[in-house]
C-alpha cells in the first residue's frame, strides 16, 4: 500500500527532469501528500504533459466525484481485469511524481513512521493510472490511483507492499498508448532493493496536517 508520499522538488526541476513543459498554477511542493490532495502527474495525450490531479481514482461512470468512494491504489496484479480499473490501464496511464514514501513499521507494538527514497535522490515516477469526469457544476476533474506490487527485500520487514518506481529508461514506454499488457505487466514489478533507501521519521508525519520540511529529517 501507498497512504502518503512525498514531493519536494519544485515543479520546475520535475518539467526539466521528465522534459514537458510547465504550466503555470501547480501545487507547490508538498513533504507529506494525503488522499484526496492535488498532486503531478505526466500523461501522454499527443505529448507528454505535466498537470495536476486528484489523489483518489474514481472510474469514468461515477457519477460525482465522492472522497468516499475514491481509490488511492490499484493492485497490479489486478490492475488488467478489474472492472474499475481495466479500461484506464489500457488508455489512461501516468507517472505519479514523488521524490520518496512514508511507510510505518510495527515495532514492539508501536508503528514507527520510515522514509523511503532512491539512494541517488531527486524525484521518480510511480506508475500510475487516472480518469477525467465532470463535477456537478460541469468542471473537469482528474483523479489517479498508484499501481502497488510486493515489496522488495528491503522493504518487507515494513510492509507487505510497495509502490511501483518504473526505472527511468521505462518511463516513456509505460506512457505510450501504443503498448499492450504483454508489456505494460512486465513493469509492474518490486524496485531493486539496493536503489533504494529508507530512515527513521518523526511521528508528526502522522498527522497529514503536518507539512514541513522536516518532516523528511532523519531522527
Amino acid at each position: 500500500m501507498c497512504g502518503r508520499f512525498v514531493r519536494s522538488s519544485p515543479a520546475s526541476l520535475i518539467a526539466e527532469r521528465f522534459s514537458t513543459g510547465l504550466p503555470p498554477d501547480l501545487p507547490e511542493p508538498s513533504c507529506n501528500i494525503a488522499p484526496t490532495q492535488e498532486i503531478l502527474i505526466i500523461n501522454q495525450q499527443g505529448a507528454k504533459q505535466l498537470v495536476t490531479c486528484r489523489w483518489g481514482f474514481l472510474p469514468s461512470w461515477a457519477k460525482a466525484p465522492s472522497p468516499e468512494q475514491s481509490m488511492i491504489n490499484a493492485r497490479a496484479e489486478t490492475i488488467a481485469t478489474k472492472p474499475a480499473f481495466r479500461e484506464a490501464f489500457r488508455q489512461q496511464r501516468c507517472l505519479v511524481i514523488a521524490d520518496g514514501f512514508y511507510e510505518w513499521q510495527k515495532v514492539k507494538g508501536r508503528k514507527i513512521p520510515v522514509y523511503i527514497h532512491l539512494r541517488s535522490g531527486g524525484p521518480f515516477g510511480l506508475a500510475g493510472i487516472y480518469s477525467r469526469l465532470k463535477s456537478p457544476e460541469g468542471k473537469d476533474i482528474c483523479t489517479c490511483a498508484i499501481i502497488t506490487t510486493g515489496a522488495n527485500e528491503l522493504l518487507a520487514p515494513i510492509h507487505d507492499r510497495m509502490p511501483v518506481i518504473l526505472p527511468r529508461d521505462k518511463e516513456d514506454l509505460w506512457l505510450d498508448p501504443r503498448q499492450g499488457p504483454d508489456v505494460l505487466l512486465k513493469m509492474l514489478k518490486p524496485y531493486p532493493s539496493e536503489e533504494l533507501d529508507y530512515y527513521e521519521v518523526s511521528p508528526k508525519v502522522n498527522a497529514p496536517a503536518y507539512d514541513f520540511p522536516d518532516a523528511i529529517n532523519p531522527i
